[in-house]
């Protein structure tokens, strides 16, 4: 039996919102690559229309090339979990999925096991967003994760004794797999659900907002998460490069956002904000 293989060159920036378009045309498996990521689907079982269609919206905003072939069916969640590797943090944190051996020596441990839609999870800015967990005061705190993927920074935030923590995401296959993140790690503090900041309401502001996504997207809702932020309350972002934090704080100064710290990663950066007090 063969399979279509739709093999997608892209900034790195794009990968995940173009698995998610991609994912609506009928593609059921991704792998990341050096330079994108491959999407499979059996074979013809695609719309090739709405592939298109994807193609022309994303390419007026950066380069995107796909190419199609067709390849012999594999086991993909056995060649999926040859490539992935737990991830340690500082020596204090280590993310495995539920087929790695426990490692006790680690403080920390987060179970993630993403689905294959997800890609691996090992970005940089997820590394980065963790380091700097590690240094905020979580406890009995009121955590947002704007856009939380697999729920790994709204598992870290509850294991690092938050009182309640709201995780939302645009994708319906992200709220599942984080759903099931959440509950291979007992939180029971997490709250997951669908939609964008705009479009979701909660009963209170929160003292620490957390948002690995990427820049734009940043730029755009920036004024969202200083309306959601208590005064004196901390904004932790990552999903954009080094030469990028200028841009980002220049936006946030205006909604009494200041610099706090920034760290960077492979020419990628994390950046700390505060909510000026009242």
């Amino acid at each position: 039996m063969y399979y279509s293989r739709l093999q997608v060159i892209c900034n790195p920036d794009f990968s995940e919102i173009l698995m998610a378009e991609i994912a609506e045309a009928g593609f059921d498996t991704f792998m990341e690559t050096e330079t994108g990521f491959e999407a499979f689907a059996e074979q013809h079982q695609y719309s090739k229309q709405r592939l298109q269609e994807i193609k022309e919206q994303y390419t007026t905003h950066t380069p995107v090339v796909f190419y199609i072939d067709r390849v012999e069916k594999k086991n993909w969640n056995e060649e999926w979990e040859k490539n992935y590797e737990p991830i340690i943090v500082e020596d204090t944190i280590i993310v495995r999925a539920e087929f790695h051996k426990p490692e006790k020596q680690y403080p920390i441990e987060l179970i993630i096991t993403p689905k294959m839609s997800f890609g691996t999870g090992h970005h940089q800015t997820t590394h980065l967003m963790l380091k700097a967990q590690l240094q905020l005061n979580h406890h009995d705190k009121t955590i947002m994760d704007a856009g939380t993927g697999t729920g790994v920074l709204a598992i870290m935030a509850s294991k690092r004794g938050a009182k309640k923590v709201e995780a939302f995401d645009i994708d319906s296959w992200s709220v599942e797999n984080g759903q099931e993140n959440i509950d291979i790690n007992n939180c029971t503090n997490i709250s997951i659900r669908q939609g964008k900041i705009d479009d979701l309401t909660f009963s209170e502001p929160f003292d620490i907002i957390l948002a690995n996504i990427n820049k734009n997207i940043l730029l755009t809702e920036m004024s969202r998460y200083a309306a959601h932020l208590k005064a004196g309350g901390q904004l932790l972002l990552s999903g954009f490069y080094e030469k990028d934090i200028a841009d980002l704080t220049e936006k946030a100064a205006g909604f009494n956002l200041y610099p706090v710290s920034s760290d960077t990663k492979d020419d990628w950066a994390c950046l700390l904000l505060q909510k000026k007090p009242d």
